[in-house]
């Protein structure tokens, strides 16, 4: 194996090293902020600082994305169900079907986006 394998891109989170989440972005005020920490053809794993009042309007996504509040608490709704989620908590939002974020308050999130070719119906 060589040693490129472990190598990652100056916007990517090291490799092989302890790092705090939530240090790695910071709030702005009014705003959602992002940080790609990983981007692979199997998925990407992005890290969302989100203002209170800010949110993601309604969309879909082809692939399922797994949402891991790290600080503060966030509403998910995925087709129609609004969720609450604190800290420490996940949810599973399935592809294909309509979701929204929204901040009540400040929170962080780790996003895990999961390519495959499993289709739902």
């Amino acid at each position: 194996m060589s040693d490129d394998v472990f190598m990652a891109t100056p916007s990517e989170m090291p490799a092989a090293a302890p790092l705090s989440l939530l240090g790695m972005t910071g709030y702005q005020e009014g705003a959602v902020v992002s940080r790609t920490l990983l981007k692979r053809a199997g998925g990407t794993l992005t890290l969302f600082a989100f203002d209170a009042g800010q949110g993601l309007s309604e969309h879909t996504a082809p692939f399922d994305a797994l949402v891991h509040i790290l600080e503060g608490e966030a509403e998910i709704t995925i087709a129609g169900i609004t969720l609450k989620v604190p800290a420490g908590e996940s949810v599973l939002m399935p592809a294909n079907q309509p979701h929204a974020i929204h901040a009540p308050t400040r929170f962080k999130m780790l996003l895990t986006m999961i390519r495959s070719d499993r289709t739902t119906a």
